[in-house]
């Protein structure tokens, strides 16, 4: 069943503070995934670079070519 008298305007108003809250988390989100999107490229490599990785024996950084 659907309410018989709907007030978009009076609900909205009613609302406002969850609404309010939801787009703040919205923003908060964007806000991250901004920042990861950043952060992985900075570490990334540059093109051409050898990939390191840490031998499995002794802990050490090895350059893989």
């Amino acid at each position: 069943m659907s309410a018989p008298n709907t007030d978009v305007e009076n609900e909205e108003r009613k609302h406002k503070p969850a609404l309010l809250g939801i787009k703040g988390a919205m923003i908060f989100a964007g806000a991250l995934l901004l920042g990861l999107v950043t952060w992985l490229s900075y570490q990334g490599n540059e093109p051409g670079e050898p990939a390191a990785h840490v031998d499995g024996r002794t802990g050490e950084l090895d350059a893989v070519e």
